[in-house]
């Protein structure tokens, strides 16, 4: 098995994809109360900031910054990758998931990328809210609800119509 290492920086900002095990499911989306509390009880006990957001039925996109001196994201997503499953019925598991009690509801493994500039942010940024028309949940960034791009609008830091002549944005988002 490779050597497997996370970036660990204190205090910094992070882009993250996590997925279901079953990319046909919908869970996210059917569960999506239990998703926000889990995810907001986690939030309140381990502060991180979530400076952008994305629920699709199969997978999230998050970009998270850290308090000072704290690195431990890790723990956070244990946290609601765990307290989510919770309750729900298990999955078809290898034995190897069985053996270590998990519900086979989620990959193993998730993406992280530490943010290295504005230009980085404001990319992923971009990405996470232009997803699910990426995804072809919707044709309009708008139009879909389980987003942070409805809170950038509010803010007055993005437009109503924004990503409407978007094809596509460069780069690798751990999809």
């Amino acid at each position: 098995m490779p050597n497997y290492r996370r970036a660990h920086v204190e205090g910094g900002v992070f882009f993250f994809t996590v997925v279901l095990a079953d990319r046909s499911s919908k869970l996210l989306i059917e569960e999506m109360d239990r998703l926000r509390q889990v995810y907001r009880t986690v939030q309140e006990r381990r502060p991180f900031e979530t400076i952008a957001v994305c629920i699709l039925p199969d997978h999230i996109h998050a970009l998270w910054a850290l308090p000072e001196n704290d690195r431990d994201f890790a723990s956070r997503w244990s946290l609601i990758k765990s307290g989510f499953s919770r309750g729900i019925d298990a999955q078809p598991r290898s034995d190897s998931k069985i053996a270590k009690r998990e519900k086979g509801i989620w990959q193993r493994r998730y993406w992280e990328h530490v943010i290295r500039d504005d230009a980085d942010l404001a990319r992923h940024v971009d990405y996470i809210h232009f997803n699910p028309v990426k995804h072809g949940h919707v044709t309009r960034v708008a139009d879909w609800p389980h987003s942070s791009f409805h809170r950038f609008v509010e803010r007055g830091w993005l437009d109503m119509d924004w990503g409407g002549d978007l094809k596509d944005i460069e780069g690798n988002f751990g999809e």
